[in-house]
């Protein structure tokens, strides 16, 4: 089975924000950028699903300006087995993402897609449902566990609600959103940084 990650670059969660002069949006220039902190779990989720056994290629996805390779490229290093950056340099918006999503999964069929629940430069949270929506894809947001049966090509995802936890059982294939407490991500050694080098990179 093959898992898609979209990731997304964003402002480093550590950095004091700073409006711009024309009041336009936040400033992004000469400011440390990253991976959005959910998008790393997804893809930790991804690689963990792939190292138990139950995936067999973890292909991890960004959209936006040149450079979202630098994210790609940090999810090489974590493992992925291939980078996809759909270059664009208007802003987009969750509907526009998913439906670019959509046309990537018409292309590389995967079996399961894994998005962090929401980015911390918006905090939209609708991305994965759009995404599922547009498919007519089952979903499982806000997972805080997930389990796999490739047999029955079902996912259980434990979610945190209100009243407190809710299972569902999706059928295969699914769009999963993570939550915070779905898993650690790992940290980067030196020896990985050198799969950025080896990974596949594909520029749309």
């Amino acid at each position: 089975m093959k898992i898609m990650v979209a990731i997304k670059r964003v402002v480093d969660y550590a950095v004091k924000i700073r409006v711009k002069s024309d009041k336009s949006g936040v400033e992004t220039q000469n400011v440390k950028m990253s991976m959005n902190p959910f998008c790393e779990i997804a893809l930790e989720e991804a690689l963990r699903i792939k190292q138990s056994g139950l995936a067999s290629e973890v292909v991890a996805v960004s959209m936006g300006p040149t450079q979202c390779v630098d994210t790609l490229r940090t999810g090489l290093a974590m493992g992925a087995d291939r980078g996809i950056h759909v270059e664009s340099t208007a802003a987009l918006f969750p509907l526009t993402v998913a439906k670019l999503l959509k046309a990537l999964v018409e292309v590389e069929k995967p079996g399961l897609i894994i998005l962090g629940k929401q980015a911390i430069d918006d905090d939209c949270n609708q991305t994965g449902q759009m995404v599922a929506g547009l498919l007519g894809w089952p979903q499982g947001t806000f997972a805080s566990k997930v389990l796999l049966d490739t047999e029955k090509q079902v996912a259980t995802v434990e979610r945190e609600v209100d009243g407190g936890l809710e299972t569902l059982c999706l059928d295969l294939p699914a769009v999963i959103t993570t939550d915070l407490r779905l898993n650690q991500p790992r940290l980067l050694k030196s020896r990985n940084l050198q799969r950025e080098k080896q990974g596949l990179l594909f520029l749309l």
